[in-house]
């Protein structure tokens, strides 16, 4: 928990001293380790912005604050259990609301964690982030860092402000999963509200609560008891979980891919627009198991007929999307903005149909 002068600091304005987004700039903002013990892991913090560096202007707001108002310095001063667990080191990679997050800086972000984790220096890796669209980067990470330590995701539901903020202790969770042997070899993972999640499977259920970040169908990774890990099962990965390497990929080169979302008269229209705006590929979020109206579908064939793949997902909030064929392809479990991700890494990557055939619909 924050205390009282840590609280004053935080009011009277620290925020004012921060840059721009540290991804914009050539140099990042890095706290280094300010006590350093031989016998700990080390980790690094890479700090995006979101709720978890919230400011509010009292103790009692926990809707319209400032999110991304604090520096990576401000969060690890407030929690100095984490010096008991680890070496941190703290990168302020970015400040900003999570839907400000765009590819480029997923782009970014992965290559530095790859080289991060890459080094013996580092034994894993937490990214502070905000939880609009966390589920996202914790997906894209999953997807392209290739590696066997810990990386965990992890946001706030409430700013670093309020008088219950939940953002102190979901970070020394994180950071203890990191530093833990034990969450070597499954891939990315979420941390909130005591729980521990598949990056691969986790989706955001809940605009508001606490305990918001679920993987219904699949469950949890496991959970925290005292602020200590505790795994369900032994180290596994999810079926058919694909490797994507943008280490050469130019931080603005991933194509651009858009979701359409399905509802009753829905614009077939929209499509080809989406198309003509730029769009490489398409993801429609479909009423029940990916259907799709009649003239909709049509305007669909065609622009798939033409060369753009398209993936057929659910608004739902689970379910499966089976096989579709003629360059249009069934989600699986993966929800619109996973397939979303999913279809930009494989475009940039040069698949094509018989290969995107095989990388969707498990």
């Amino acid at each position: 928990m924050f205390s009282v002068a840590l609280l004053a600091a935080l009011h009277a304005g620290l925020s004012a001293a921060l840059p721009a987004p540290a991804s914009f700039f050539p140099e990042l903002m890095v706290r280094e380790v300010q006590q350093y013990n031989a016998s700990l892991p080390n980790i690094t913090i890479y700090a995006t912005g979101g709720t978890i560096a919230g400011s509010a202007a009292s103790s009692d707001q926990t809707t319209g604050y400032q999110a991304g108002a604090l520096g990576v310095d401000i969060l690890l001063q407030a929690v100095p259990q984490l010096y008991n667990v680890s070496n941190p080191r703290g990168v302020q990679f970015a400040n900003v609301g999570s839907t400000e997050i765009t590819p480029a800086i997923l782009v970014n972000l992965t290559q530095h964690i790859q080289k991060e984790l890459d080094s013996p220096y580092c034994q894993g890796v937490v990214v502070t982030h905000g939880t609009d669209t966390l589920e996202e980067t914790a997906f894209f990470l999953d997807l392209t860092v290739r590696t066997e330590k810990p990386i965990v995701v992890v946001g706030a539901m409430r700013p670093a402000t309020a008088i219950s903020a939940d953002g102190p202790i979901n970070l020394l969770e994180a950071v203890t999963l990191a530093a833990d042997p034990a969450a070597r070899g499954r891939g990315a993972m979420v941390v909130l509200n005591d729980r521990i999640a598949s990056a691969y499977y986790v989706t955001k259920t809940n605009s508001n609560s606490l305990d918001t970040f679920k993987a219904v169908e699949q469950g949890y990774l496991g959970f925290f008891y005292n602020i200590k890990p505790r795994f369900f099962f032994q180290p596994t990965l999810p079926l058919g979980r694909p490797y994507f390497d943008v280490s050469a990929t130019p931080i603005d080169g991933l194509p651009q891919v858009d979701i359409l979302y399905g509802y009753q008269g829905l614009n077939p229209a929209l499509a080809k627009g989406a198309v003509d705006a730029g769009a490489k590929g398409l993801v429609v979020a479909g009423p029940g198991a990916g259907s799709w109206t009649r003239p909709g579908t049509a305007a669909i064939r065609e622009v798939a007929a033409k060369g753009t793949p398209v993936v057929f997902s659910r608004r739902s909030e689970n379910g499966f999307v089976g096989d579709r064929a003629n360059n249009t392809f069934g989600a699986g479990l993966l929800n619109p903005q996973k397939s979303r991700i999913m279809l930009q890494l494989a475009l940039n990557a040069g698949y094509e149909e018989a290969q995107l055939s095989t990388l969707f619909e498990f």
